[in-house]
């Protein structure tokens, strides 16, 4: 403390007054500074706290420089000189002095500061006390407020990470979390280091940063001196607090990872059911140990780690299984079909982003039939889990039995409705089933509350179909109502037939018109190729991430240079059902036209309503009408209505209006043959044409 000025007039006799008792009673010495004589008086108590004896010290305020250190003395000149020039009543620090055996010790002092009238210091009182106890409880408060908050940031790690996880679902996800940079932030680690026990050995996972992997670790026995290692065959974490021990317990790791700057890690064994699944490695670069608190949040942590790699197998586990089983039940292959080209897709569904897939039971089929037709079949099982994909296996096959054994669309779809409902489930399945005859291009739909199919024509113009359909499969059954109606469509040379489910079209925030007219304007827009068509479908499904499983059937019929094959055309008319005739003379027209017989379509329409007519009125039950080209000699067009009447046509003259009884002579004069088959418990009436090549 530097020198206030010799020459001031001394102080008076009474000085120094005496201190007050409660200063000594709390370990307080007091002193007088007189500015003016640049004397520093100090009572016995204040001696003391300099640890001065009263003939070590002269009064002057340097001669403190035995005790107060040159740094502090001059930070106290600082302080002391600023009270006095910027009109400061007191002031008040903290500083340090050396004891008569070196040591060093904290002090407090408080001073005030008298002025004359003219606002001049003229002198300082105040007080110096010993600061160790404070400065030590102060010291130690602060450390404890540190350690509390390293605490509370450890245990945010484990919530934050747990919260982070909570949302993984394959072991990729937990990877993902833990390995990238905010991952590392979460955990609190410069790096870390995970591996999954596989066969007796610990395959590396994660490591992160990207400079953090040290060759030679990616794969290590469990009986290597490894600290991942040894956790995992102890089940017991590994905590190295200090470099120094690091180098000492595992030197060839350690020489491998200096380049990290590491001052301590953790490693825990990630234990699930009683058996080590893994371990992870944290390693830090700015912490030196770990108390217990530390240890039990990390120790938690690795629990935590754990729970969500056990939940990430199982689940991928579940999904390999349901996978599995969902592609055994799909067909292995698409069978090639004369007359066109078919493309399928199936994807499953994406739950959560990009946090996995879903199965469920969604699926299509491609049925080739006798004389040149084809069956296509789309379908959806209510539910996304693995009884849906089983309930969906069962019902391809019974569907495609159906179809195999000759059954018309409408009796195909009422019967597996039937089976649904037998089976032992409460599922319910939407389906669309679409039989074409490639040769003339008749497909004939039956829709089971399932989506409409879309028709993309040559030009490349697109428009969604409209058929009327019944309950979907299962709930037809249970209520009674299983006559499903039948829609005849054109597919000329060169159009394609698209069947879908609605995962295909429905989208987030749009009803189901919106997401068929996105999807109406992506075919028009597509390419022509059916594969290339239903690969662009498919990635748009993929961008769009929807949370419902995708079946997807295209089929295009081949250009009118494509070889053409023949068969037969069917459609089953109810009794009072003129949509069912309708349809009928809308299937034979069509197909007449297409063999190459227009010039004869309206003999062979005429007969073929007439027998149909005929089998309505005069029987009990529906009518099965069929159109058949017959090749060989010559070509021969055959028309037959089977009924489930045993009772024979009788040929008889017209009636007194005229009308009636002329049917079979209607029949007999335009038909080139015609004629009656016994058919089980009922007949067919069958009347057939000779058509001439080039005819129409």
């Amino acid at each position: 403390m530097s020198d206030r000025g010799a020459s001031a007039p001394s102080l008076p006799d009474d000085w120094p007054a005496h201190p007050d008792p409660i200063l000594a009673l709390n370990r307080m010495g007091s002193f007088d500074w007189d500015l003016d004589a640049g004397l520093f008086h100090m009572d016995a108590q204040a001696h003391e706290v300099f640890d001065l004896r009263p003939e070590e010290y002269d009064g002057r305020p340097e001669s403190l420089a035995l005790r107060v250190p040159t740094a502090e003395s001059r930070r106290m000149d600082t302080i002391v000189a600023r009270a006095m020039k910027d009109g400061s009543e007191n002031y008040g620090t903290y500083f340090r002095l050396r004891r008569r055996d070196g040591t060093l010790r904290w002090t407090h002092t408080q001073g005030y500061i008298r002025r004359d009238e003219t606002g001049r210091p003229r002198r300082i009182i105040g007080i110096v006390r010993d600061a160790t106890q404070e400065m030590a409880d102060i010291a130690a408060s602060r450390e404890q407020a540190a350690l509390d908050e390293a605490r509370r940031r450890l245990t945010n790690v484990v919530q934050l990470a747990t919260a982070a996880l909570a949302h993984a679902r394959t072991v990729d996800d937990v990877i993902d979390v833990l390995r990238d940079t905010h991952g590392l932030t979460r955990l609190g680690a410069t790096s870390l280091v995970m591996g999954l026990v596989e066969a007796g050995r610990i395959r590396l996972v994660a490591d992160g940063p990207e400079n953090s992997f040290i060759p030679g670790t990616r794969v290590t026995r469990i009986d290597e001196p490894y600290p991942m290692s040894e956790a995992v065959r102890t089940l017991s974490p590994r905590f190295i607090e200090s470099p120094e021990e690091f180098a000492e317990r595992y030197p060839g790791l350690w020489k491998d990872i200096t380049h990290l700057d590491i001052t301590a890690a953790a490693y825990l064994p990630l234990i699930a059911q009683a058996r080590p699944i893994g371990a992870i490695g944290l390693l830090y670069s700015d912490r030196h140990g770990f108390s217990p608190e530390d240890r039990n949040v990390l120790v938690a942590l690795g629990s935590g780690i754990a729970q969500s790699l056990q939940r990430a197998m199982l689940y991928e586990q579940e999904m390999d299984l349901a996978e599995g089983l969902q592609q055994a039940m799909l067909p292995r292959t698409i069978p090639s079909v004369p007359g066109c080209d078919v493309a399928v897709r199936y994807r499953a569904a994406s739950i959560g982003g990009a946090l996995g897939r879903d199965i469920g039971g969604d699926w299509y089929d491609l049925i080739p039939l006798p004389g040149g037709r084809v069956g296509a079949v789309i379908g959806d099982v209510q539910g996304h889990d693995t009884h849906a994909a089983a309930v969906m296996g069962q019902l391809r096959i019974v569907l495609r039995a159906y179809a195999a054994e000759g059954h018309p669309p409408a009796t195909v779809m009422a019967r597996a409705s039937v089976f649904l409902h037998e089976l032992d489930t409460d599922r319910f399945a939407t389906c669309l089933y679409a039989e074409a005859d490639l040769g003339t291009g008749v497909v004939q739909v039956v829709r089971a509350g399932h989506i409409d199919p879309l028709l993309r024509f040559g030009d490349g113009t697109c428009r969604l179909v409209r058929v009327e359909g019944g309950l979907p499969l299962g709930l037809s059954a249970e209520f009674g109502r299983l006559a499903y109606p039948v829609a005849t469509l054109e597919l000329d040379p060169g159009n394609t037939l698209l069947l879908c489910t609605d995962g295909l079209v429905e989208q987030p925030g749009a009803d189901l018109d919106e997401g068929m007219d996105v999807l109406t304007a992506l075919i028009t827009s597509g390419p022509q190729d059916v594969r290339d068509l239903a690969d662009r479908l498919i990635d748009v499904v993929d961008e769009r991430r929807g949370d419902d499983d995708v079946a997807l059937l295209v089929l295009r019929r081949h250009g009118l240079g494509a070889p053409r094959t023949f068969g037969r055309v069917q459609q089953h008319v109810s009794p009072g059902d003129p949509e069912g005739l309708t349809e009928a003379r809308h299937m034979i027209r069509a197909a007449v036209r297409s063999w190459g017989a227009k010039g004869q379509s309206d003999e062979i329409e005429l007969v073929a309503d007439e027998l149909m007519t005929n089998a309505l009125m005069h029987t009990e039950g529906s009518a099965v009408v069929t159109l058949r080209l017959l090749t060989g000699t010559d070509r021969r067009l055959r028309v037959e209505v089977e009924d489930s009447s045993s009772a024979l046509p009788r040929r008889r003259e017209a009636g007194d209006d005229g009308v009636s009884g002329r049917g079979l002579l209607l029949v007999d004069t335009l038909a080139d043959a015609w004629g009656v088959e016994a058919r089980g418990g009922g007949k067919v009436v069958w009347a057939e044409f000779v058509v001439a090549h080039g005819a129409g």
